[in-house]
């Protein structure tokens, strides 16, 4: 049988799809722009928009939780025989909360459990990736551009996040689970920003952004509710250290990958060099 990864073109995504196909697993990738996803060979490719043809034959389905046809995609999964979902969702993910994201989480949530298919939620803090943002300031300035230098996360390598997936769809005994994940460390984006620039042995400066500036910044991530969302939770971790949660060590016996892990992986983009 097969499984499919939708939101082909995200990095968990492709990262769940990479380790799919070397455990053997028949893979079929759902994504907006099909032509645009660049997937491995032996990849079956489908149009996101297409759920019924995209569902003929899968049996376990890895969701990004996008509240908009969710319920109808979940509804043609059962008809179609799915036997287990596994939804990327968020920290602190709940329907009833002020916070946008993690209403719009835990909304997505509410559907899955909701559904009668067996589930998983997968519920990360903040994705290393998230720097990627900086990529191009760092490789044409030598700088990052931001308001909070302080403020702290524990991100999360998205190969961490697919692993955790590909237990919970290839494993029994993960139906009906939370699973809390987040990087090793507790660090500030002023960190991320040195490592960075230890990986890529060239110095990167700091330069303090207006708030109504990185509030329009941010504009292209969401709504204004989300922009808020976003700035409240910065304000709110600045000095401030986060939790950190051992669910990935318990779940496969290895520490999570460290944000420099993370950042050699990634070295390239700040790079601009293979």
């Amino acid at each position: 049988m097969t499984i499919l990864v939708t939101g082909a073109r995200g990095h968990v995504a492709r990262s769940l799809i990479r380790q799919l196909l070397e455990t053997g697993e028949q893979v079929r990738a759902a994504s907006k722009d099909p032509a645009a996803a660049h997937l491995p060979t032996g990849v079956d490719v489908v149009a996101a928009d297409s759920p019924a043809f995209a569902l003929d034959g899968v049996d376990r389905v890895f969701l990004y939780a996008d509240p908009q046809g969710l319920d109808a995609f979940l509804a043609q999964a059962r008809e179609a025989g799915v036997r287990h979902v596994v939804l990327l969702s968020a920290a602190l993910a709940d329907p009833t909360a002020t916070d946008a994201i993690a209403r719009l989480h835990g909304v997505a949530e509410e559907s899955v459990a909701a559904s009668g298919l067996p589930w998983t939620a997968l519920r990360p803090g903040a994705f290393a990736t998230n720097a990627l943002q900086w990529a191009t300031e760092i490789r044409t300035e030598g700088r990052v551009t931001n308001p909070f230098p302080d403020t702290h996360s524990a991100p999360i390598h998205e190969a961490d996040i697919a692993e955790t997936a590909l237990k919970a769809l290839t494993e029994d005994g993960h139906e009906n689970a939370v699973y809390e994940l987040t990087g090793p460390d507790s660090i500030t984006q002023r960190d991320q920003m040195n490592t960075i620039a230890q990986t890529i042995a060239k110095p990167i400066e700091w330069h303090l952004q207006d708030l109504e500036a990185h509030r329009q910044a941010l504009s292209r991530w969401g709504s204004p509710e989300v922009v808020e969302s976003l700035l409240k939770h910065s304000i709110a971790t600045t000095n401030t250290p986060v939790p950190t949660a051992s669910t990935f060590a318990e779940l496969t016996g290895k520490q999570p990958r460290s944000f420099a892990e993370w950042a050699e992986d990634h070295k390239e983009a700040f790079t601009g060099t293979n």
